[in-house]
């Protein structure tokens, strides 16, 4: 038996690759943008704060629509496989609504809130384009997840190349307007996305009717969609409220951080980005892990088997594949944060404050990577509330410790505080739990390796009949 590991990597690279065109295609965009002036870009950087936050809401569907279709799929359900699709896009349409709608009738009020003058007046133009336009991200999100429930995640990525090689061309004709083309600011960066996102949602939906298989005989797929569509925002909501609670303690976090003045804040956005770059690895192998969970404890309860079983296998396997990522990270940080930092800024004192934010990372990305690939298994295994106690306990005490260790240390506390926030996270969530749940990590009594071994491989061949 190979193990996990060979499913994991094939999972978790297109994946990869998915973010980090994304990543790409924002930066090359802000490129574009900081050429209007700062008006602008503070415009642009609040757009992206909001769409941020809106995207916690848009994960809990996303990820407990990913984690319910490999479910359903491991267990050779089809008819469930079709109810989770159906109300995956219900719910789609419903959180659309729920969202467009009153963003576009408030854009001018949500931008006064944050930004006054000629920013607050663009980032209004900015929510004139996107609110309306924001069916469009929720769509695109479900459908790939549709793809990635199933084990496919090279689609989404074909198509997020797709859209972000579209972006990269629309961005300077319609934001700077060269030749024919209108020079139209940030409302033409709100287009030009959106445009991106519309072609990337027709092709997708294209290659989903394609390969979409025909309905099941036996029943109808509509009974029993609004039980579905709660089941699909319990088991989501870990993921919505674990991206939500660390985007909120980043926000806290910058805020300490400009207390020691301009270079460290400066410093600790270039590291930043820098780590945004490794740490999507992790985020890779989380969903990798996310649908092989659930995908394998679909296919043991179609056996029979105890799912803790095979949960347990996954575990071991993701938390080495883990391990070997964030060491080769802690160590790619620690090497080269000297050039690294070179290559985004000139000045010695932000380079300087961003060598030793990346050199002191290298603590941090280890015990991070474990975190945050071990949750995707007890979140798609029927153990969410655990990771989720994890992230707010650590978030908690990464906060107090950097805030306590700034006072001796200076900003270097708060770098440690990230490491003790990292190291509390991964201890709670490696704690035997003091009563047995089926199909969380580390569950049930422990079985021979023979019996183990047959265990495994009886589940395996089920997920793949």
């Amino acid at each position: 038996m190979r193990g996990h590991l060979p499913r994991l990597v094939a999972l978790a690279g297109p994946v990869y690759g998915e973010l980090l065109s994304g990543v790409v295609a924002s930066v090359v965009g802000a490129y574009w943008v900081a050429g209007l002036g700062a008006p602008a870009v503070a415009a642009v950087t609040l757009a992206g704060t909001v769409e941020n936050l809106l995207l916690g809401l848009v994960l809990v569907v996303a990820s407990g629509t990913t984690v319910r279709l490999a479910h359903a799929h491991g267990a050779g359900d089809r008819a469930g496989a079709g109810r989770v699709a159906r109300a995956a896009w219900r719910l789609c349409a419903l959180g659309s609504l729920l969202i467009a709608v009153p963003g576009f009738l408030a854009r001018d009020r949500i931008a006064g809130a944050f930004l006054d003058g000629e920013a607050a007046a663009l980032a209004a133009d900015w929510f004139t384009v996107a609110f309306p336009a924001f069916a469009l991200f929720f769509a695109q999100r479900i459908a790939d997840e549709l793809f990635k429930g199933v084990g496919d995640t090279r689609t989404p990525l074909r198509t997020a190349l797709l859209g972000n090689a579209l972006l990269l061309v629309l961005d300077p004709l319609l934001i700077l307007g060269p030749g024919p083309f209108p020079a139209l600011g940030v409302t033409g960066a709100a287009l030009a996305l959106t445009a991106s996102r519309a072609v990337a949602l027709a092709v997708t939906a294209l290659l989903r009717r394609r390969h979409r298989p025909s309905a099941p005989g036996g029943g109808p797929l509509g009974g029993g969609l609004l039980a579905e569509g709660r089941a699909i925002t319990a088991t989501g909501a870990p993921f919505g409220l674990d991206f939500t609670a660390r985007m909120g303690v980043g926000a806290v976090q910058l805020g300490l951080v400009a207390a020691f003045g301009v270079p460290a804040v400066a410093g600790y956005g270039v590291g930043y980005r820098v780590l945004l770059i490794v740490t999507m690895a992790f985020y890779a192998v989380r969903q990798a892990a996310a649908i092989e969970a659930a995908r394998l404890t679909g296919a043991a309860r179609r056996a029979g088997v105890d799912p803790a079983v095979v949960v347990r296998s996954l575990a071991r396997d993701t938390a080495r594949l883990a391990g070997v990522l964030g060491a080769g990270a802690a160590l790619l940080c620690a090497a080269a944060a000297r050039p690294v930092a070179a290559l985004f800024t000139d000045d010695p004192a932000v380079a300087g404050e961003a060598v030793d934010f990346l050199r002191m990372s290298g603590l941090y990305l280890l015990p991070y990577a474990l975190v945050v690939a071990l949750g995707g298994v007890h979140q798609a295994a029927g153990a969410g509330r655990r990771p989720v106690v994890a992230v707010l306990l650590g978030l908690t005490a990464q906060l107090g410790s950097g805030a306590a260790l700034a006072g001796p240390f200076g900003v270097r506390g708060l770098w440690a505080g990230m490491t003790i926030g990292a190291l509390v996270q991964l201890a709670l969530l490696l704690l035997p739990l003091s009563r047995r749940r089926a199909g969380a990590v580390g569950d049930g009594p422990r079985r021979n390796v023979p019996e183990e071994a047959s265990e495994i491989r009886l589940i395996e061949r089920n997920a793949s009949a």
